[in-house]
């Protein structure tokens, strides 16, 4: 007597079998005469198309669409069409996806807090965002020798990548023999006769409006009182204006 099992598990086989040669026959003889015979366009091209214009474009000539990716940091402006699948030109079956890649324009990077850093670790910093370290300017101070105090635009700014950041360095409180004065509060006029008897001269003059002090009053100084230089060397100073430009600039007095 034969085996039940046997005999279930034969039939089964045999159902797949015949399953699999319909499906064979339904491919060869519907399905693909019908996707080799169905008409053909070409791919137009979307690229530097926004991408409403270019979904638009692709569906009036009978295409899917499929938004893929957006990527930053390119030169195409924001919200156009950098890249498509198929490629323009491209002979396809009408009704084909064809998926595109938009630009989302410039990358913003917010800088980093550079204040307290040295010079190797804020380069390090700006550069894994995508920053770079622009002009470093050395000024004596009362902050630590070679440690940033002041950076050209604030923790938290907005930039482009790739665009530059200053700082401004800490060279110590000077190596020269004459004692920096005090000059905050005081007319440019007299500052700078202060310095000529200190034998140092004006550097860079800074003007800020302020409507509370008179005008060419300095506000502040680098480097600062108590640092030590040499016999010529300058002081900038940043010094009151008038808020209103429809004043001239007081004379010095």
């Amino acid at each position: 007597m034969k085996n039940p099992l046997r005999l279930k598990l034969f039939r089964n086989i045999l159902y797949i079998l015949f399953g699999l040669i319909v499906i064979v026959i339904l491919l060869d003889n519907l399905l693909m005469p019908w996707y080799v015979s169905s008409p053909e366009t070409t791919v137009p091209s979307v690229i530097n198309m926004k991408d409403s214009d270019a979904i638009t474009a692709l569906e009036k000539a009978g295409f899917e669409v499929v938004i893929s990716d957006t990527s930053f940091g390119l030169e195409y402006p924001s919200g156009t069409i950098f890249l498509q699948k198929p490629d323009a030109g491209k002979i396809v079956k009408e009704g084909r996806t064809v998926y595109l890649f938009v630009s989302g324009g410039d990358k913003i990077i917010n800088v980093p807090q550079l204040k307290g850093k040295s010079i190797v670790d804020a380069k390090f910093a700006l550069e894994r965002l995508g920053l770079k370290l622009g002009r470093v300017e050395r000024i004596f101070s009362n902050q630590p020798e070679d440690m940033i105090f002041d950076q050209q635009f604030a923790a938290g700014t907005p930039l482009k990548q790739g665009e530059v950041v200053g700082v401004t360095v800490s060279a110590g409180r000077g190596v020269g023999s004459i004692l920096v004065p005090d000059l905050i509060g005081k007319s440019l006029l007299d500052a700078r006769l202060i310095l000529s008897d200190s034998s140092l001269v004006v550097g860079k003059v800074n003007y800020q409006p302020s409507s509370t002090l008179l005008p060419n009053t300095i506000l502040d100084q680098y480097p600062s009182s108590g640092n030590r230089l040499s016999a010529g060397d300058a002081v900038d100073l940043f010094v009151t204006k008038s808020p209103d430009p429809n004043i001239p600039q007081e004379r010095e007095n």
